[in-house]
Parts: structure tokens; sequence; C-alpha cells
């Protein structure tokens, strides 16, 4: 009998990711089209208000940002691809701020689930830095994982639900026509 090898996915597991990009409409509707994602939900994390909401995140006064949290097959897509496509479809150079939405809420961040996903963000940092990617710093945290409190029902599947809404329309779309003309091989056909 052979024993498993640790580094090779296992039929059945998944894992999640939880990724800050702004506004959590936008990078749900990126991480629903990647193949091997499971579920997508948007929600709060990294502030101090023990029920947060909508309203009182939006405030800035409860120290969430707006995030989603990714479940996803390990064997379809790493956690890596994941990093990718979350630098790829959202400016990680503005400091609390994306586009218009300025903020603590909006800020660029990433809560790893396990010490390998800590390394492996520090590491695309890292890379991205060194190649000067995006032509000025980075400026996504890294923090620590905490409560994910799930969004109110209504932004779930936002942008699936809303295409026509002049939001979706105007910062959304773009992001996801993005995704489709540059990352077609990691999308599901």
């Amino acid at each position: 009998m052979t024993t498993p090898d640790p580094q090779t996915p296992q039929a059945g597991r998944t894992e999640q990711a939880i990724l800050a990009g702004g506004c959590f409409w936008c990078t749900e509707a990126v991480m629903q089209d990647v193949r091997g994602v499971l579920k997508v939900e948007s929600g709060y994390i990294g502030g101090h208000t023990p029920t947060p909401d909508y309203r009182s995140v939006c405030s800035g006064q409860t120290g969430h940002a707006e995030a989603v949290r990714v479940t996803f097959d390990p064997a379809q897509v790493s956690y890596e691809d994941l990093l990718g496509l979350f630098f790829a479809t959202h400016d990680p150079t503005t400091l609390n701020r994306q586009g218009a939405d300025v903020g603590t809420q909006y800020r660029s961040a990433l809560f790893p689930l396990t010490p390998e996903q800590d390394a492996a963000a520090r590491r695309m940092i890292a890379d991205l830095t060194a190649q000067d990617t995006f032509g000025r710093p980075i400026v996504t945290g890294i923090e620590p994982a905490a409560t994910f409190h799930v969004a109110e029902a209504y932004h779930q599947n936002y942008y699936a639900n809303n295409p026509n809404q002049g939001y979706c329309m105007a910062v959304i779309a773009p992001k996801v026509a993005k995704l489709r003309a540059h990352y077609a091989d990691k999308l599901r056909h």
C-alpha cells in the first residue's frame, strides 16, 4: 500500500480563500467564472463590530472590509491561480480605495486561512513587486483571518442578478470582460 502524497490534491477535497478587492460585488463576479470555484459568498471581515451589516460597514466605522469567501477545488484551481486573478482584476496599488469607492471597507487585503496560503500570498506580492507589474507599490495587506460575516442575501450573486444596473455595467462588466478576454484558460466552459 502506498502512502498518499500530501502535495497531491485529494478527490472531493475543497479549500477556501478570503479576498478583499474593494467592492465585493466585483470580486464575486470575477471569481464565479473561474473553473474549480464551487461557491462565492460576499461578506465582511477584519473589523471590530460583532454583527456587521452593509449600512454599518459602509459607514467605515466597523473596520471591516468588503470581501468574498471562495470555496474551491484545489484539483482544478490553485490558491495561487486565484491570487493571480485577484491581482489582475482590481487595483492593488490604491490604499483604501477602488475607483470611486473610498474607505477602509474597500481596502485590498488577503486573509490567509493556512500558513501555506500566507506564504503563497507573500510570495505573490514579492514576485509582482520585483517585476514592477503595476508600476506603483502594491498596498494589498495580508491580515489575520477572522470571523467572516456573510453579507445580506441581496448582495449574493449581485452582478448575475443585476447586470443592467448602472454600477454593474460601468464597473463590474469591464472586470468580467477582462477576465474572459485574458484568462479564458482559467474559466468554466
